[in-house]
């Protein structure tokens, strides 16, 4: 660009030093010639007229250099920056970056080019702004599409266990209290050291399938939550005295934040159940002893209950089945439907139920529900 003005400008000024020199040679040279021959000889008169002649040819070069030198200045002020700034601007909008400073100089008809270009900037970022916000709704939808269909997996599962369980826990329930009404006969009547440990093993392996049966049924009743408003601080301090009374929670600092007041539509049976369940794993995550932390808020039409521990916290395998129906990480300690059932009757209430990472590094169950 500088040197195509720089052309320009010498160009321009030859121009202008030629066309003073076609006008002027003439009229210089014939008043140097009359001076020269009114002058004496060898005066300093006509020596100085002499070298006036003789230098005549550098006073129009410097004449030339002079002119160019101004042309360019004023050339690269008035056409040459405010071209190279829309240059740059091309440029700049060509790589999206759309902060483009023009000073709307040089000229009507580059000041108008200017303007064109600063709408063009307008138009890229608001269409910018659209396909930003396009985005987002998309990746929004994405999730929750997603979300639902984990959920829709989830709850095909839990029918289908429920329907097992309508046909067994019958079949099983029932034989099953006749072997735990026995079992209780037989160590009250039983002497020997040996046969009470034996028949406390098969005591503690009944009740283990008693629980199993029993979480098979809490499978199989969805949809028998009768949702009404409930004060969720208050049913959160009762399951925590609860919990309290029982050896899970000897060791665990429970320390509660919760928000007084806040009503949800929920049953109180089913969540009580939940909390408790989510308390009890919290404890049995941490080995007995540690912090959670129960905390209750309101976002919008939404009420969130997390309970967050001070555990290892779940690996993304663990959270990928955390939610399936006899997934358990406690080994036969666990029966893998504790979760399952919590979930179960979270959705019964039109609620939801999440796991996370907590703030910690332990985990954190996030129980969603209608606000009222």
């Amino acid at each position: 660009m500088k040197w195509r003005i720089a052309s320009v400008a010498f160009l321009l000024g030859s121009l202008s030093t030629g066309l003073s020199w076609l006008t002027l040679q003439p009229v210089l040279i014939r008043l140097l010639d009359v001076a020269r021959r009114l002058a004496d000889p060898g005066t300093p008169e006509a020596e100085g007229l002499s070298r006036i002649r003789t230098f005549l040819p550098l006073a129009l070069g410097l004449d030339l250099v002079v002119l160019t030198v101004l042309a360019y200045v004023v050339l690269d002020l008035t056409v040459g920056r405010p071209l190279r700034a829309t240059e740059a601007a091309v440029e700049q909008l060509g790589r999206l970056q759309l902060d483009v400073p023009l000073a709307g100089q040089g000229g009507p008809l580059l000041s108008r080019i200017q303007r064109a270009l600063q709408r063009m900037a307008e138009a890229l970022r608001q269409e910018q702004a659209l396909t930003r916000s396009q985005l987002e709704a998309l990746r929004e939808a994405n999730s929750r599409l997603a979300r639902a269909q984990t959920e829709l997996v989830a709850s095909e599962r839990l029918a289908t266990v429920g329907k097992l369980a309508a046909g067994v826990a019958h079949e099983v329930g029932n034989p099953l209290a006749g072997i735990l009404g026995y079992l209780s006969l037989a160590r009250m009547k039983a002497e020997g050291p040996e046969v009470k440990d034996f028949l406390e093993r098969i005591d503690h392996e009944v009740l283990r399938i008693d629980r199993i049966v029993r979480g098979l049924l809490d499978l199989g009743r969805p949809g028998s939550a009768q949702p009404v408003p409930v004060d969720v601080g208050q049913v959160v301090e009762t399951c925590v005295r609860l919990v309290r009374a029982g050896p899970e929670l000897d060791r665990v600092d429970v320390t509660l934040a919760v928000t007084p007041g806040l009503l949800a539509r929920a049953d109180p049976g089913p969540l009580s159940q939940i909390l408790i369940n989510l308390m009890l794993n919290a404890a049995q995550a941490m080995g007995g002893q540690g912090q959670v932390r129960i905390s209750t808020r309101r976002e919008d039409a939404l009420l969130f209950v997390e309970v967050e521990d001070s555990g290892p916290g779940l690996s993304p395998e663990v959270r990928a089945h955390l939610f399936e129906p006899f997934f358990t990480t406690k080994g036969r300690q666990g029966t893998g439907l504790g979760l399952a059932v919590s979930l179960n009757l979270a959705q019964g209430m039109g609620g939801r139920l999440e796991a996370r990472d907590g703030a910690g590094g332990g985990a954190c169950f996030r129980l969603s529900l209608p606000a009222v």
